[in-house]
């Protein structure tokens, strides 16, 4: 039979006061709800109110991946290293790979994805196109080995993800699979109550070549995105392609080249106010040495950056250089530009600068810069590559308005893979003429527990958490102000009875506490409703309910109070 939950019984120690090492509200909200505990560094235990709110974020997304045709199955967590060296990626993915070996010296992963595992499973399994489309999921622990695991759940070494992975004949298939999936994430967000944005984004070490992201938009995200508020278009900064407008720097008079000299100025917010000109007159110049050990000089607009992703792909596993690399190329620090680069040394230049004509540069000699500089004349970039990132009021690649910026949580990712599992690991069917195909893979990753996080990281207040009913660990409180007293005491019994009853989940605060304090361990907890029952009230046959979202308060007749709240409550389940 089903009853409530009693605060008194409920392990869930709260705390007073904020956490010293918690900087966002997530963090901070589910340490003192009691609802997260830390065990070591990225490594958290789930209280009993954390999972019970998990477990409704599981159960959404299993219904709208089921209702969307995918199928669950569990995978091992631990798995074989030769995988991974299959698939390439046992060496590329890096230090965040966590890698054991066993008492006979085998060696295993523990799965951050299961991209191979998944590849694995099907290959000599599905060997016809009568068989396809397939789309298998799990939700289950993964692990990364965080360099500097951080913010709670937001980033830790072990947490909960969803991830599923679909099998298609061609491209065409694995376009509808990975539309279907866009659907399904598009009502995993609405239904956990987040205000999500579907971002184009870079598939990083997943792989593909179409990615997006959804976004849970927060002031404390970790990522930076820019949005087109007329057409919608939008993108994370890694992958955002924008129009960047770009200004030419000062001519000289005679419109040659001008060498001027500049002490003290090492800084693009120098060189402009220096010259008297906006920083996108400037050329910003950024010198690394590429995956291949080979020094390279990249050329941006003054007020754009060099984004680092775009600049992994043009250059593999690149490093900025040291004071003592610049030295040793023959480059002077906040004085480099692409005239008289030294022989040996490369340069690149952002494809947005490609129609400016005078070029205010460093001039690669010490305390000087380049007015006039243009290339074609004076210098030839050895490539034009995308390697800006966007912001704020660039024009949109799509209707040329200005976009605007926001930040986000990275909640879910979408990709269409290809082929870049099934070739490297041998996966094919028989096709209609009975030759041998490569599964054309989509892969679609939900972070449960990030989930979680980003939901009180958007739904949160001064005094705590404000839960979505869909995913609140109860759905109302019931606070019975003194326990003692013959009136209060079973009337507060009989309401969360009758709740039950009609289908609501339950917390009973039975403590013998002053009321200030159940007051705001009942905000800390931010369940959708609380219904407050005090002697002068329930003497006059009545009730107070708050409505946590709103913070409205309505007297309600007790007898009433279970058909009203219930019947609220119901309506805002998703």
């Amino acid at each position: 039979m089903k009853t409530f939950q009693t605060m008194s019984s409920l392990y869930a120690p709260t705390l007073k006061e904020d956490p010293a090492d918690a900087d966002l509200a997530s963090h901070r909200l589910l340490l003192r709800a009691g609802m997260i505990r830390k065990t070591a560094a990225g490594l958290y235990s789930y209280l009993p109110l954390a999972w019970r709110s998990l477990e409704k974020i599981e159960d959404i997304i299993r219904d709208e991946m089921d209702t969307h045709g995918a199928q669950e199955v569990l995978l091992p967590i631990l798995t074989p290293a030769e995988l991974w060296e299959e698939s390439g990626r046992y060496d590329a993915y890096g230090p965040e790979l966590m890698r054991l070996s066993d008492r006979h010296d085998r060696d295993f992963v523990l799965g951050p994805t299961h991209e191979e595992t998944m590849t694995d499973l099907v290959r000599g399994e599905l060997r016809s196109y009568k068989q396809l489309p397939v789309n298998l999921y799990q939700i289950q622990q993964k692990y990364r080995d965080e360099l500097r695991p951080r913010f709670g759940l937001m980033r830790g070494r072990e947490f909960i993800m969803k991830d599923g992975y679909s099998f298609d004949a061609d491209a065409e298939g694995m376009q509808r699979s990975f539309d279907t999936m866009y659907d399904a994430y598009s009502g995993v967000c609405d239904r956990c109550g987040i205000k999500a944005l579907p971002v184009a984004a870079d598939s990083g070490q997943i792989g593909g070549s179409t990615s997006i992201e959804f976004m849970a938009l927060a002031e404390a995200g970790e990522a930076a995105l820019v949005y087109c508020p007329d057409c919608g278009y939008a993108a994370d900064e890694e992958a955002a392609t924008v129009v960047i407008s770009v200004e030419d720097g000062p001519e000289t008079h005679d419109h040659e080249l001008e060498c001027v000299e500049t002490p003290g100025v090492h800084t693009i917010a120098e060189l402009a106010g220096l010259f008297d000109v906006p920083e996108a007159a400037c050329r910003k110049a950024v010198a690394l040495v590429d995956g291949e050990g080979r020094p390279v000089v990249c050329i941006v607009p003054g007020d754009h950056e060099l984004n680092e992703v775009k600049a992994s792909h043009a250059f593999g596993g690149y490093h900025l250089m040291s004071d003592e690399e610049l030295e040793s190329f023959g480059l002077f620090k906040g004085c480099i530009g692409p005239v008289g680069l030294p022989e040996g040394v490369s340069c690149v230049c952002d494809v947005s600068l490609r129609g400016s004509l005078s070029w205010l540069v460093g001039a690669n000699r010490p305390e000087s810069h380049y007015l006039g500089a243009r290339p074609g004349r004076d210098f030839e970039p050895d490539a034009w590559e995308d390697l800006a990132s966007a912001k704020a009021s660039d024009a949109c690649p799509v209707c040329g308005k200005p976009l605007a910026a926001a930040r986000g949580i990275e909640m879910g990712q979408i990709f269409q893979l290809g082929d870049k599992y099934s070739r490297s690991m041998g996966a094919t069917f028989l096709d209609r003429d009975g030759k041998e195909r490569y599964f054309q893979m989509g892969c679609y990753g939900i972070g449960v527990t990030r989930t979680l996080a980003a939901v009180v990281e958007q739904c949160h207040d001064d005094s705590g958490i404000v839960w979505p009913v869909s995913v609140a660990p109860f759905e109302v409180e019931v606070v019975a102000l003194d326990t003692a007293d013959d009136l209060v005491w079973p009337a507060a019994q009989q309401v969360a009875d009758q709740l039950v009853e009609a289908g609501v989940q339950v917390l009973l605060d039975d403590r013998k506490e002053r009321p200030g304090v159940k007051f705001n361990d009942a905000d800390l907890l931010g369940l959708p409703y609380q219904v407050i029952l005090g002697k002068k009230a329930v003497a006059k046959g009545m009730c107070e309910v708050k409505d946590r979202a709103t913070g409205e308060r309505r007297e309600v007749a007790i007898d009433e109070v279970v058909v009203e709240v219930g019947s609220e409550v119901i309506a805002r389940r998703r």
